[in-house]
């Protein structure tokens, strides 16, 4: 709860570190956590690395789709890379202290690459709506131009974000004994941490997810709408099977993207009722960006024939 004092007690100095709760404080289940989530981060690695590898070196996968895709890899190596190293050290060493500067670091750069994700997202869900729906348009609509400005202002989006967030940080402020109860610095767990005013920081919070989570959200509802009528509308069944499977792959990225962070940001809670915050963090910073490469490869014709290609090379 946040204390409208517009200055701190004469008693509470300026926490320069934080502490992070971890998951468990039993040895054993620390243990099996800790290899859990290195086997995870090692898979996500090697998914994200190879598909981003995969992507530039085949002529086969050089179109808009696995562009993004690639660019999807990179963010989701990023967001894994911020957050799973430190909570395997944490584990490891007992380390649960974050200083102020690693903090801010973590939201800010956290911040970055969850919008750039949010609008990468909406990216493929567009392309995916003129590839099914105006397919003749499409080499004018999905042009290497257009795509790279769709990838460059998913990226500037991003960092708005992330320079927006790290501002309402800075203009909070915390007393001595701050314990973080998420394995994370995040923004809304924090306010709810300070002891100043946090009017500006909430503001700060609602404005960027309203601005910036509700219209790429918003794009790809949209997209699927139309993409659901104009397959509704084909006759063959050959042909409404083929238009379902090239979307498959995106909606399952989706849902395990968009579920995890619909419950933790949008849907209200009392504070009691956190507990299921730490599983919903963990879904999205450390199992999505393992699945995505897995969820686009093993669904995939053409990555496969790719990976075939390339094996003959060598």
């Amino acid at each position: 709860t946040s204390h409208s004092e517009g200055m701190p007690g004469i008693n509470c100095t300026q926490a320069t570190e934080f502490s992070l709760a971890g998951f468990t404080e039993d040895t054993a289940t620390q243990v099996t956590l800790f290899l859990l989530l290195l086997l995870t981060y090692l898979v996500t690695i090697l998914g994200n690395l190879g598909m981003i590898t995969l992507i530039r070196a085949s002529a086969l996968l050089h179109s808009p789709m696995y562009y993004f895709l690639g660019n999807l890899a990179f963010v989701n190596l990023c967001t894994s890379t911020i957050i799973t190293p430190r909570v395997l050290a944490g584990a490891l060493l007992g380390k649960k202290g974050i200083t102020y500067a690693g903090c801010m670091a973590q939201i800010f750069s956290f911040g970055l690459f969850l919008v750039t994700e949010c609008f990468l997202l909406a990216a493929m869900a567009y392309d995916r709506y003129v590839a099914i729906c105006h397919p003749l348009l499409y080499p004018l609509a999905m042009s290497p131009e257009c795509c790279s400005r769709l990838v460059a202002g998913s990226y500037l989006l991003g960092l708005t974000n992330g320079m927006g967030q790290a501002l309402g940080m800075s203009s909070l402020f915390f007393c001595s004994s701050s314990a973080i109860d998420l394995f994370f610095c995040d923004i809304s767990v924090l306010i709810s941490l300070s002891s100043s005013d946090t009017t500006l920081s909430l503001v700060i919070l609602r404005t960027s997810s309203s601005l910036l989570g509700v219209p790429s959200l918003l794009v790809v509802l949209v997209s699927y709408v139309a993409i659901i009528s104009t397959i509704l509308s084909i006759s063959s069944a050959e042909g409404k099977r083929k238009a379902l499977s090239t979307c498959a792959s995106h909606l399952a990225a989706l849902s395990t993207f968009y579920g995890p962070l619909i419950f933790m940001y949008l849907i209200p809670r009392s504070d009691t009722s956190r507990a299921g915050d730490k599983w919903a963090a963990v879904l999205y910073t450390v199992v999505t960006p393992m699945l995505n490469p897995w969820i686009y490869s093993l669904r995939n014709r053409e990555v496969k024939e790719a990976w075939r290609r390339l094996r003959k090379i060598k």
